[in-house]
């Protein structure tokens, strides 16, 4: 190992601090370290998966001659959607047989990532289930094109397919996304509106403010990952959304505590019971009324929202 050079096994992904090194190949790592890790979770929805994908990224980057390389950046991200790209097929797999619905993994975020709206709004809750929907190479190439703005031909690259092809891929992913994606804009106050009645119908036991903004079409999906109590499938219709919302509140009664927290860029919701977060509570509005409530209680998806997460673009 040269002098300076960190051991390729180290686990650098994990974010720790490296001041003092000045190996180049660590220095380009950590300084675009946030990218590929939001590179890495917008194409997975787990933090947890995007931390193996960069570990095994800076694994395969220390092993790499530098003077071969012209744009660290472009190929550090080359490297990461390669690895992201080979665990979400795997995931795809374990998803068909996962408990109940499957929600992405919240994320406690800094103010700067609600402030970039494009960013904020890609790494929502509502943006990431509709990239759920789309194929592995689409929301590849989504991704890389409508949230980072990277060339077609460096997407060719990460992707191997012709610039062709993906010129293709990214019309039909955009086409697929717009067709599911909320119509409007929705200001950061708003959701906080939402989120302020779901915490008082929670804290009071009055529903009639929340259930005065639920979309006659609401849908709630709650994720317990087969671990904590949720409902099997998607319970849709306000009627049904309010009965279990009365339901679930009589049940935790006073035990509860609500939090407003930032969560992947909006306003969010952290539960505790007895002082234990047991779940974070996310919204999707469109025209200014509730038309989706995610509710993460899996306890193996709530260690990022005990500490603020870092993204950028």
């Amino acid at each position: 190992m040269s002098e300076g050079r960190m051991d390729a096994a180290e686990p650098l992904a994990g974010g720790g601090r490296m001041d003092s090194v000045t190996d180049p190949a660590t220095e380009a790592f950590v300084a675009h370290r946030n990218l590929l890790f939001t590179v890495a979770y917008e194409m997975l929805g787990s933090a947890a998966d995007a931390e193996d994908v960069l570990q095994e990224t800076w694994l395969r980057w220390a092993a790499v001659d530098l003077g071969t390389v012209q744009d660290r950046r472009a190929y550090l991200v080359r490297i990461v959607t390669r690895q992201a790209l080979s665990r979400l097929r795997t995931l795809g797999r374990r998803r068909e047989s996962y408990v109940g619905p499957w929600l992405p993994e919240p994320l406690l975020t800094a103010p700067d990532v609600a402030e970039d709206v494009e960013l904020a709004d890609s790494v929502s809750t509502a943006m990431l289930l509709v990239l759920e929907t789309l194929t592995p190479t689409e929301r590849a190439v989504f991704v890389l094109r409508e949230v980072f703005d990277l060339d077609y031909d460096e997407i060719a690259e990460a992707v191997g397919k012709s610039q062709a092809a993906v010129r293709q891929i990214a019309h039909r992913a955009r086409s697929h996304v717009a067709a599911r994606r909320p119509r409007d804009v929705v200001s950061p106050s708003e959701t906080r509106d939402a989120l302020q009645a779901f915490q008082q119908a929670v804290e009071t036991g009055d529903l009639q403010r929340l259930l005065d903004i639920l979309a006659p079409d609401v849908v709630v999906l709650s994720d317990g990952g087969g671990i904590k109590r949720a409902v099997a499938r998607p319970v849709v219709g306000a009627g049904k959304v309010a009965r279990l919302l009365t339901a679930g509140l009589s049940r935790f009664g006073a035990e509860v505590s609500v939090e407003p927290v930032q969560v992947n860029g909006y306003p969010g919701l952290i539960m505790r019971i007895n002082g234990e977060i047991d779940g974070v509570v996310t919204m999707r509005i469109e025209n200014g009324l509730v038309a989706g409530i995610y509710f993460v209680r899996n306890p193996g998806k709530l260690s990022r929202v005990e500490r603020e997460t870092a993204l950028s673009r």
